[in-house]
């Protein structure tokens, strides 16, 4: 044992009642997870060996002895003891991610059963970013549940870097991005050109104009998003191989805040646009960009190399890879 963890002694463990409810046994289909690593898991999300055990109706000390056993087993400390509770350490963080996958692959394996039998459920976790959550995501789920309404979606408004992250560590099946995923891991399955517009109200001079380019809005207050948005990497590109410069009147990481400050002023937005580029969208309009920097964007749909997605997620992926597609050709 370790030196400065005599206050960890064990204790004869006890029989747990098992009682993870998002992975409950008690369903047709689910898997039982090994125990061990529910503790793992558990653990980590109550931040503390006694708030873990708590949870799990066991002793802690009963608890303490199962990870002092896997550290003597496995050669190495997983956890540093902190007053406030634990803390992963390097190793550990390596085990937590080999648990959390583990766990989610038992989850999508009842997922593909109850498939495999017929029954279309489950649970599809996507990423997209905020114009291709609003333009494109709502309507594509409503009609996929509409023939299959046992499945459900839950959609998570991202950055490309964020979205990354979460597709690497299976948070979310699937994501939609302006920017090419730079990671071995990733794999593109789909892409098509997608429109980069400014947006303006009805009543702004270029309003008429059946495109522009970004000279064109260079007399007029600019809203911009922040650099955690693809958008901005876009515009600053083009504008790198020009004279134009541009003095925001306003940058947020929200494409809603921008659009509600263009609602109130004269002042243009861009966005990208998922389907046709130039309309009406209920108050505002937009109208395409023509610099031939923007023209090159694009809405990729990209997964994690070698994952096999459950039934539900396998079939909206594929019903998103042929949307793209056919909007690819059009």
């Amino acid at each position: 044992m370790p030196p400065g963890r005599s206050h960890l002694a064990p204790a004869p463990e006890n029989k747990p009642q098992y009682s993870r409810q998002t992975r409950s046994t008690a369903v047709a289909g689910r898997i039982r997870p090994p125990r061990l690593y529910v503790y793992f898991d558990a653990i980590i999300r109550h931040g503390s060996i006694r708030g873990a055990a708590k949870a799990l109706h066991i002793a802690s000390s009963a608890l303490n002895r199962r990870v002092l056993d896997l550290e003597q087993e496995i050669g190495t400390i997983l956890f540093d003891r902190l007053q406030s509770g634990v803390r992963l350490t390097a190793a550990g963080e390596a085990f937590a991610a080999h648990v959390r996958r583990t766990l989610n692959d038992l989850d999508r394996f009842g997922d593909q059963l109850r498939g495999l039998q017929g029954l279309m459920s489950g649970h599809v976790a996507i990423g997209a970013p905020e114009s291709a959550a609003v333009d494109l995501v709502p309507g594509v789920v409503a009609a996929f549940q509409r023939k299959h309404p046992g499945v459900r979606f839950t959609v998570s408004v991202g950055v490309p870097r964020s979205m990354l992250s979460d597709l690497l560590e299976d948070r979310v099946d699937m994501i939609l991005t302006h920017e090419q995923p730079d990671h071995t891991d990733i794999v593109v399955l789909a892409a098509a050109p997608n429109s980069f517009c400014a947006l303006m109200h009805p009543d702004h001079p270029l309003a008429a104009q059946p495109q522009l380019q970004l000279r064109d809005c260079q007399d007029f207050p600019i809203v911009l998003a922040d650099s955690t948005l693809a958008g901005r990497a876009l515009i600053e590109s083009s504008l790198a191989g020009s004279s134009l410069q541009f003095a925001p009147v306003l940058v947020t990481n929200m494409v809603e805040v921008m659009k509600q400050y263009v609602r109130n002023s004269h002042a243009i937005c861009f966005q990208f646009r998922t389907g046709p580029a130039t309309e009406q969208r209920g108050d505002l309009v937009a109208k395409p960009l023509t610099d031939p920097e923007l023209s090159k964007s694009s809405l990729m749909l990209a997964t994690r190399r070698g994952r096999v997605l459950p039934p539900a997620a396998a079939s909206f992926c594929e019903k998103l890879r042929a949307l793209l597609q056919e909007t690819a050709t059009l």
